[in-house]
């Protein structure tokens, strides 16, 4: 993350929204804001995870196809997926295809099914308020928080999701705010 930069419109923001043109409308729409929900959730620890290693700009490119391919990241639908499907997965041009993180998503959506209180409920409860940060090196890639995190999942059952990938769904879904001091949205 760098520092702030003030666009064309006059608007400063979080300099990574814009070093690609989809950037721009995550940064302004969707990252940091709070999300709530398991299903919504579901889709953000899988789109994470298929993540892991590669820039977000693919995934985020790629979101459609992985919104198809496992239809609208409905648990109950993936926890049914079958080998086959897994295979079907394997041979989609439009995903990240990882066999290690196919398997990972049908398993942690069956595992998030069986979760007493909801997947919401476990994610939350590692929500962290800290000030906001000044500029991008004061922004952490793990935390504390993110690694108990990652312990609690690995705990229940789930599958490729480590402290690093757990902060950056705390950074995505509201759970903790990393949008820089003056960046134009809320905080």
């Amino acid at each position: 993350m760098t520092s702030l930069v003030v666009g064309d419109d006059g608007q400063a923001r979080c300099g990574w929204a814009y070093s690609a043109p989809e950037y721009l409308d995550y940064h302004d729409t969707e990252w940091g804001q709070v999300i709530r929900g398991d299903e919504a959730l579901y889709e953000r620890l899988t789109l994470e995870a298929f993540q892991s290693g590669l820039s977000w700009i693919t995934i985020l490119r790629k979101r459609p196809a992985f919104r198809a391919a496992f239809v609208d990241f409905s648990m109950e639908k993936v926890a049914e997926f079958t080998p086959e499907d897994v295979e079907r997965l394997m041979a989609d041009p439009g995903i990240v295809r990882n066999r290690a993180k196919i398997e990972a998503a049908v398993n942690n959506a069956r595992v998030a099914l069986e979760l007493p209180d909801g997947l919401s409920a476990l994610l939350w409860g590692f929500a962290v308020e800290r000030p906001r940060p000044a500029t991008g090196a004061d922004v952490p890639a793990i935390t504390p928080e993110s690694t108990a995190m990652a312990k609690a999942l690995k705990k229940a059952g789930f599958k490729f999701f480590g402290p690093t990938t757990a902060y950056a769904l705390m950074q995505a879904t509201g759970m903790t705010n990393d949008h820089l001091v003056g960046c134009q949205r809320p905080g």
